[in-house]
Formats: structure tokens, C-alpha cells, sequence
């Protein structure tokens, strides 16, 4: 188990993470229209308001790592930030985002709280550098292709520009082609660092390109491997949901649906509570 004390990270000034409770960063994979982030985000907010869980709101104004050109990315940087901004004011939640570009963090930054980097660039230096210049947290996503004790690396980056108000995040490992493995030993080498570390549990379940132009996936393992990781003793858990998985423009077949999170999130908190007792 994951016995070793972190530093806590201070994403707003009511969300501080670390060591307690596990805390959830979810939404749709992409911002698809305003309703839909809204919707996602009033009901989120209420089922986490009444688990008592911290919760981030995330949904990303592009996806720039998609398998085909025609795939849907997003409203994009400037209209992206302006819904973002919306839901925060209507719901007052904390908000997460993807950044794929150094020029994005500086703006990002004036709306969002966590900045995130998706898992494929995680080693582009200038990108980390800038979004640890912002001072903002950041959960960044361990590469497919990288070892979980290869990330003292990117580690040792958000700590020379001087920010270490950072978490680690597992979202599977590339084995062969078009699929994806989850090694829980990975979450206990990254918590060696002494940062939060995360299980996203629904990028974990995607088969890369397995649709030819889009990813597959499976979410019946979603719970199952969540579940694994709050054992072990994980600091959070990022999810994807939608109303609709099936319907939606960007990892569907592994998103959770909407409905179905309170009962999920239910059995996670008491496999949290047992954890944290035994340890």
C-alpha cells in the first residue's frame, strides 16, 4: 500500500489534496456545446456535494491527439475558455483542463485551476515549463510509452522553474499494439516522489486506434481498476462521463455514464475508508 506521506497540493483554497480522502476530477472527454458541460457539471456537483467528495469539473476545449484529421477537437482555446468560465460562475466548481501547447498555459491559467498535460506530452519541456510558470497545480499524465520511475524526469522539471504543486497521473501503459495495461506497482514507484498521484480509470480502458479512425474501449473495467487503485491507496480519481457515452464525439466506448457514477463512486469512497484504516 501506498504508505508514505505526500505533499499536499493546493489546487483552489477549498480543494487541497493529499493523504485523506480520495478526490475526483471527471467530466465529458471534450467540450462538445455548452449544454452538455453544463449538464455534466450540475449533476457531478451534486452527487459529489452529497459523497462529501472534492471534485475538479474537467472538459477540454481541444483535443489536439485525436486518430483521424476529421475526428471532432473542440470549440478551441478562446470560445472553450468562455464556457469553462460559465460553468464555473453557474456551479462554482474548480476546473481542469488539457494544455498541448506552451502560448495555451498563459490564458488557460486566468480560468482554470488544474492544468493538465495529456500523457503524450509529458516530456515536451518547453510545455511543462509553462505551465509550472504559471504557478497553477498541474496533473501530469504519465507517457504510455514511459516507466513510472522514468517521471522523476518530468518531476525534476516542475522543480528547477519552482513549482511542486503538482500530481502524478497513471492512465496505462502501451502494450503491443492497440491496447493498453494498468501495473498498480506504478502507482507506489510514482508516490516514491512524494507528489498525489491519480488513476485515471477511464483512459485506461482505451484501445488506441482500435476503431480504425477512432479509439475503442471497454468501460466494463473502469470500476474494477479504480476500484484496484484506491486499494493500493491513490490520492484521486479522474473519470470521463457523459450523459450519452455512446453518443459522444470523443472516447465514448470508455467514458462512464453519467448515471451511473453515484453508485461507483459510492463503492470507491468505502474501499477508500478501508484503505486508509488499515494503513
Amino acid at each position: 500500500m501506498l504508505i508514505d506521506k505526500v505533499k499536499k497540493v493546493k489546487i483552489t483554497d477549498n480543494i487541497i489534496i493529499g493523504n485523506d480522502k480520495i478526490f475526483l476530477i471527471a467530466g465529458p472527454c471534450v467540450i462538445e456545446s455548452e449544454d452538455l458541460v453544463m449538464e455534466v457539471a450540475a449533476k457531478m456537483k451534486e452527487i459529489t456535494d452529497r459523497l462529501g467528495i472534492q471534485y475538479v469539473f474537467k472538459a477540454s476545449f481541444d483535443k489536439a491527439n485525436r486518430s483521424s484529421i476529421s475526428s471532432f477537437r473542440g470549440p478551441g482555446l478562446e470560445k472553450g475558455l468562455e464556457i469553462l468560465s460559465r460553468v464555473k460562475e453557474k456551479y462554482g466548481v474548480a476546473l481542469a483542463t488539457d494544455i498541448h501547447e506552451p502560448h495555451q498555459c498563459k490564458e488557460a491559467a486566468k480560468v482554470i485551476d488544474l492544468l493538465q498535460i495529456p500523457a503524450f506530452l509529458s516530456r515536451q519541456t518547453d510545455l511543462l515549463i509553462a505551465a509550472a510558470e504559471t504557478g497553477k497545480a498541474v496533473n501530469i499524465k504519465k507517457g504510455q510509452f514511459l516507466a513510472p520511475w522514468d517521471m522523476k524526469n518530468v518531476v525534476k522539471k516542475f522543480q528547477e522553474v519552482g513549482n511542486e504543486n503538482i500530481m502524478l497521473c497513471e492512465r496505462g501503459a502501451s502494450f503491443g499494439y492497440n491496447n493498453l495495461v494498468v501495473d498498480m506497482r506504478g502507482l507506489l514507484e510514482m508516490r516514491k516522489f512524494g507528489y498525489p498521484v491519480v488513476f485515471d480509470a477511464t483512459h485506461s480502458v482505451q484501445i488506441p486506434g482500435g476503431q480504425g479512425e477512432t479509439s475503442g474501449g471497454n468501460r466494463a473495467y473502469v470500476y474494477p481498476l479504480a476500484r484496484a487503485a484506491v486499494s493500493v491507496g491513490v490520492d484521486g480519481i479522474f473519470a470521463e462521463v457523459h450523459p450519452e457515452p455512446d453518443k459522444g464525439l470523443s472516447d465514448g466506448p470508455n467514458m462512464l455514464k453519467l448515471d451511473d457514477v453515484e453508485k461507483i463512486l459510492t463503492k470507491l469512497l468505502q474501499y477508500d475508508k478501508l484503505t486508509k484504516e488499515l494503513i
